[in-house]
């Protein structure tokens, strides 16, 4: 290493063993520093202009410093050049990352620190500033140069030990050690240690670090309502603390509150646009809590944010082209039309930026048949799926998802099922699988349908307990005309007419209880709905 640690004293820094890269697209810079380096003795300086050239220079060489400018021109910056080093794993922690920039906005700063440098450095620089910095930071890597490298070999027991031995060995380094020694429990499991650490802090501090931490632990432990008091008490003292939104939103999403969850991560992508990640993380919630019109703007913020990421990636494309395909369905307004037309042109660009994604580019294909059949050109719709007529399953498990999802969209539903039950027979064995095949068998593609026939399903609900038995059928029946074979909502209406019929049989209920069990005769032995299934039919069957 570079330095000699002593227990309570500096270290002595041994600059001429030192590997440092410059990274800079001025010259004038990238020489400055070179003199600046030499001049404190450092023995060996290497430097480039871009962020590819960074890149490909850690590939190959294990640098103990990387002085990187943010702003590097066109193509990556300083954030997407550190973001891949941490991604690909060729920074070590026994290495460090100094920012350098001229720019100090609160975007810029944000975005930098979700990746976490080691240090800032701000232009102009001088020797002094330099040599203050720089040493600094060698000081605290060499004292601490033992748990980073067993951190560095995953040897999480070892970087344990030391962290305790070292913890009275290095009183000025003592926050460092515990949050190190905490996040390594967390690591392994073990949470009763970590908590224990975070709890101890916070009785002599209120420290946002040991906060955060216990709302982590508390997640981890599925103690979501006192995760959620821990995270928002956190955020109203610290309202720019990014983690702490995300850790909040997860807490609100594992704990059943997937609105609430979206409405804080919206708040942290605001904070912090330049997260490729969380602009991805958002917008799935977005779809997930049907709502296209902000899934596609954190989608397009998230292709728009992949174009220098090594987080680049064709289900991206494919995320805003689906919801931009909801926008556009049945809607031949300006506004429509727009939607339609961005969505194909964004998985023209799937090709163009991922050639080898044959996968990709065939689930792209079935969705641009969709949104063309969503604008009524039905020709176009029609030739796309002309393509796979008679082929057997073979594509991915989502592309066949998507190839079924469009089928039932282009009212071919014979075919979609045909698909979907081969796909289901090759993973008979696959729960999520089985779902995902089920989720679609039962409900109607269309995102329209698909929300009015949640409502209803709804509306028949609540009808049902607050015992109004006609209108709990009148909405599942209108529900039933848009997915006649939901099994769930044929059960739901047994259900009523059952409840109805308590004192007084009916003929007219009694049919359409029979029309109900044929519709859903063919339900798998072991479906979720199964025993609920044959529960009703032996009472519509002892009916006279």
């Amino acid at each position: 290493m570079v330095a000699r640690s002593d227990s309570n004293t500096a270290s002595v820094i041994d600059y001429s063993r030192l590997r440092v890269l410059v990274v800079d697209d001025f010259e004038n810079f990238r020489l400055s520093m070179r003199q600046m380096l030499r001049s404190m003795g450092v023995g060996h300086i290497d430097a480039c202009s871009d962020g590819p050239a960074a890149v490909q220079a850690c590939t190959y060489e294990a640098f103990d410093v990387v002085l990187c400018d943010y702003n590097l021109g066109a193509g990556k910056n300083g954030q997407h050049v550190l973001e891949e080093l941490r991604h690909r794993k060729l920074l070590r922690r026994t290495s460090l990352f100094i920012m350098v920039t001229a720019e100090t906005s609160r975007e810029m700063v944000m975005g930098a620190r979700e990746y976490q440098p080691d240090g800032y450095l701000t232009k102009p620089i001088n020797q002094a500033a330099l040599n203050q910095r720089l040493g600094a930071l060698l000081q605290q890597r060499a004292a601490l140069k033992p748990i980073n490298r067993e951190i560095d070999l995953e040897n999480y027991p070892k970087a344990i030990s030391l962290c305790t031995r070292l913890l009275p060995e290095q009183p000025r380094y003592r926050t460092w050690i515990l949050k190190t020694l905490s996040d390594l429990y967390y690591q392994v499991g073990d949470y009763s240690h970590a908590r224990r650490i975070y709890e101890d802090v916070l009785q002599s501090r209120d420290i946002a670090w040991a906060q955060l931490g216990l709302g982590r632990i508390l997640i981890a432990e599925q103690r979501y309502p006192e995760a959620i008091d821990t995270l928002q008490s956190l955020l109203e003292k610290q309202p720019d603390l990014i983690e702490a939104y995300d850790q909040l939103a997860q807490a609100l999403k594992l704990g059943g509150k997937p609105g609430a969850a979206q409405k804080v991560l919206a708040r942290a992508a605001e904070l912090s646009p330049n997260a490729i990640l969380r602009q991805k993380q958002l917008a799935r919630l977005a779809a997930q809590n049907q709502d296209p019109e902000n899934a596609s703007s954190a989608w397009r913020r998230t292709v728009e944010l992949g174009a220098h990421s090594i987080h680049d990636h064709p289900d991206h494309y494919l995320g805003l082209a689906r919801s931009l395909s909801d926008l556009a369905e049945d809607d031949d307004s300006d506004s429509g039309r727009s939607h339609a037309t961005e969505a194909i042109k964004t998985l023209k660009l799937i090709t163009k930026r991922f050639p080898d994604a044959e996968d990709a580019q065939a689930t792209g294909r079935w969705l641009e048949a969709r949104v063309h059949w969503g604008q009524n050109r039905q020709a176009e719709a029609d030739a796309i799926i002309s393509e796979v007529v008679g082929t057997e399953v073979s594509g991915s498990v989502d592309c066949e998802l998507e190839l079924a999802r469009t089928l039932f969209t282009l009212d071919r539903k014979q075919e979609a099922k045909t698909r979907l039950y081969a796909l289901s027979r090759r993973y008979e064995g696959d729960a999520q699988v089985q779902a995902e095949i089920d989720a679609l068998l039962d409900e109607p593609v269309s995102f329209r349908k698909r929300l009015k026939a949640r409502r209803l399903t709804r509306q028949g609900i609540r009808a049902f307990e607050s015992g109004q038995l006609r209108k709990a059928a009148e909405a599942f029946r209108e529900a039933l005309e848009l997915v006649p074979d939901h099994i769930a909502l044929n059960l739901n209406l047994i259900q009523v007419h059952l409840k109805a019929m308590d004192s007084t049989p009916d003929a007219a209920r009694v049919t359409e209880c029979r029309r109900c069990l044929e519709r859903v005769a063919d339900l798998p032995e072991n479906h979720p709905q199964q025993r609920r299934f044959q529960a009703l039919k032996s009472k519509v069957e002892s009916l006279p």
